[in-house]
């Protein structure tokens, strides 16, 4: 029978739910169990597609065309796992569900109410993930905080999985901030204290206890956390600041909750296998190279807005033994001073990120005009990609004014334009170029030496596209289009031979960059970042 893990926070928001629910996957998985992950957001939207991310971070993609909650991609990279869209549940998914029953007539001569009708929905979201992904545990992590309005059912369902479940197949872990005082230096329990008392006032009382402070809690703090939120001092761990959130199954595995966690679900006790992690782990704290990489964005002022990129920028550096420091740059800055343009000659590579909208947008093409005339390695993802085209169209093509029909509906030369099956669509949630496809390489390119495969899989989210109007003039002047959708319509990645690195994709290769496995053209664009900074005349890969 699969085992249910759930995962509660209190005090605050980010308090690093995420990384403690992929940390005890991670000790599951280093002791031979199987696992999945889910993640409940109390939000109203449907999925998190049609958000700022400014308002909730990066939005993650599924193979299966999922835009989720960036904790999926977290759990993902730590547990080495392709989820799906299904392992995101949201409010919004909850109640158009229960109402379209409704609508059907399937509640019939009833009152549809929150309990048992939208409690039952979500527990069977829950055990549908569970029965699919045929695994011993089921992880399951509450967005919110503890007392939010919106988090009430969620807490309430997974209440109600244990009565259904059983004692010995569930299992609540409850995280909460344990702050230090700077007059006193003091550790106050105060607030985690408060947090469980309204957990259990909702009907759940915690078997686990997890603090969450900058430093590990003493033994005073553990005491008090164990008796007030009335379980054993055993079962108290802390969640401290460490240099990289790779070492935080170590930290709390070293403290019991691994072999707790095992005896408390009733699994035979067996000694964990870290080694390729530990050897991960000490690549990232060990390195013996850096490289500083400039992100040039419109989201440079909330750094969870590029999440993914950040890590598969760091995974890609540990392959390579590199600290990768990443600055990051708002776009807008170049536009409103052009000559600011030059501090991007202080960095060994440039980074274009994705993005959407006019904001910013001439910013990026003068950071990528930079990048190509000085030979500055350079990497664009989705948004990246097309602005690449459009800088090349401009200033080697000379075709003047050229843009996206997504910045400047009546640019005379729209180089990027709105896909035709985009055309007409009036609903933005769900409805983009999403998910996995395949993508077809050609030999003897940048391209085919990183991923050494005629053909790829990778995530995309996106509705516009190169224009094939330009195609031929583009490739005329030196612009090579090394990857391209299986049909050939459609253009995915775009080198220039002549330059020493300049690489750019209309996909998420972030997505499936995993610890230890780190996605080839992020790998290709710090190995050539550390390459330049060695004064080699080629990248070396």
């Amino acid at each position: 029978m699969v085992k249910y893990v759930f995962v509660t926070g209190g005090v605050l928001s980010s308090v690093g739910k995420g990384i403690i629910t992929s940390s005890i996957g991670k000790m599951l998985q280093a002791r031979g169990f199987k696992v999945t992950a889910i993640k409940i957001d109390p939000y109203v939207n449907v999925d998190a597609g049609t958000m700022n991310p400014y308002m909730h971070g990066e939005v993650y993609v599924t193979d299966d065309g999922g835009e989720t909650d960036l904790d999926l991609g977290g759990y993902e990279r730590f547990l080495d796992l392709n989820l799906k869209k299904e392992n995101n549940i949201t409010t919004g998914m909850v109640y158009k569900a229960v109402i379209e029953k409704e609508r059907r007539g399937s509640f019939l001569g009833r009152c549809v109410q929150i309990v048992p009708h939208v409690t039952n929905e979500i527990k069977k979201r829950i055990r549908t993930v569970a029965k699919r992904s045929n695994v011993d545990v089921t992880l399951t992590e509450v967005g919110g905080t503890v007392g939010d309005i919106e988090g009430l059912p969620f807490l309430e369902a997974i209440r109600q999985m244990r009565l259904k479940e059983g004692y010995e197949n569930t299992l609540y872990v409850h995280i909460a901030l344990v702050p230090i005082l700077d007059v006193t230096k003091e550790m106050k329990t105060k607030p985690l204290q408060h947090s469980v008392n309204e957990l259990r006032r909702i009907g759940i009382q915690p078997d686990i206890i997890v603090a969450r402070c900058t430093k590990m809690i003493n033994s005073e703090a553990s005491r008090k956390i164990a008796l007030f939120g009335t379980i054993p001092e055993g079962a108290v761990f802390c969640s401290y600041n460490v240099e990289t959130i790779y070492e935080v199954p170590l930290i709390l595995d070293k403290q019991g909750m691994g072999g707790f966690i095992c005896k408390r679900l009733g699994f035979p006790e067996r000694k964990p296998d870290y080694k390729e992690w530990k050897d991960f782990v000490d690549a990232v704290l060990n390195p013996e190279h850096e490289v500083e990489i400039a992100l040039v964005g419109k989201y440079a002022g909330l750094t969870e807005s590029y999440v993914s990129m950040n890590e598969a920028l760091r995974i890609a550096g540990a392959t390579c033994r590199t600290k990768v420091s990443i600055r990051y740059i708002e776009a807008e800055k170049f536009e409103q001073n052009p000559k600011e343009v030059e501090i991007l000659r202080g960095f060994n590579g440039v980074f274009i990120p994705y993005g959407f909208g006019p904001r910013g947008t001439e910013g990026k093409i003068m950071a990528i005009k930079f990048a190509r005339e000085n030979n500055l390695p350079f990497l664009g993802i989705c948004y990246g990609f097309q602005l690449a085209v459009i800088e090349f169209a401009r200033h080697v093509c000379g075709l003047e004014n050229a843009n996206s029909t997504e910045i400047n509906p009546n640019s005379p030369h729209p180089v990027i334009d709105l896909m035709p099956e985009q055309r007409g669509i009036e609903y933005k949630g769900a409805t983009m170029r999403l998910g996995a496809h395949k993508i077809i390489l050609k030999p003897d390119t940048t391209a085919y030496a990183l991923y050494r495969s005629k053909e790829i899989y990778a995530r995309h989210r996106h509705r516009f596209e190169v224009n094939l109007d330009y195609l031929a003039k583009m490739e005329e002047n030196g612009l090579v289009f090394s990857g391209k959708s299986a049909d050939g319509r459609r253009m995915e990645i775009l080198e220039q031979p002549d330059h020493f690195f300049f690489f750019a994709s209309q996909f998420h290769g972030e997505f499936r960059s995993r610890p230890g496995r780190p996605d080839p053209e992020y790998y290709g664009f710090v190995k050539a970042c550390l390459d330049r900074k060695s004064g080699k005349p080629k990248p070396e890969f």
